[in-house]
């Protein structure tokens, strides 16, 4: 097994999971502070989600005798339209199922099978929170702009998350 070449795929995975980490808690308060309580929750729910798979990552970098590059992939877009959020959050949830699949494959092609399981856990969550987001994308184009208002009414922002 060449650990070096799976500890740089796992820190790649670390960056990007750190990306999403940031981008969706700033969705999250941006989303609290418009009154949109629910959608504001799931964002903030994911991103604990995805701060557990930086751990379970930086875990198996340490275990490989390397060292977790606690570095994010890149900055936080300012995004504050609803939609256009979903829009980002889908796309880099496709982007790491994407990627996670093919270093999964690259792990299994250099006899870490430890690494490609981690991996392949990883594309099911990521897949999972693509689907939560396309089911609210879905939904405020099917009932409207008003969809979020609606699900809001009587939850108080600061409150829903």
């Amino acid at each position: 097994m060449n650990r070096e070449h799976s500890i740089a795929l796992l820190n790649q995975a670390v960056a990007d999971e750190l990306a999403a980490v940031h981008q969706y808690m700033y969705f999250h308060i941006h989303l609290d502070d418009q009154g949109f309580a629910p959608l504001a929750a799931l964002f903030k729910q994911t991103a604990i989600q995805e701060m557990g798979h930086v751990e379970a990552l930086s875990e198996r970098i340490l275990f490989l005798k390397g060292d977790a590059e606690l570095t994010a992939a890149g900055a936080v877009e300012k995004i504050t339209e609803p939609v256009e959020m979903l829009a980002k959050a889908m796309a880099m949830e496709e982007g790491s199922a994407r990627d996670y699949n093919l270093w999964a494959l690259e792990c299994g092609k250099n006899a870490d099978a430890a690494s490609k399981q981690l991996f392949e856990k990883l594309i099911h969550d990521e897949e999972g929170h693509f689907d939560a987001f396309e089911k609210q994308r879905d939904n405020i184009q099917r009932f409207g702009p008003n969809y979020l208002a609606l699900q809001s009414f009587g939850v108080t922002a600061g409150h829903g998350a």
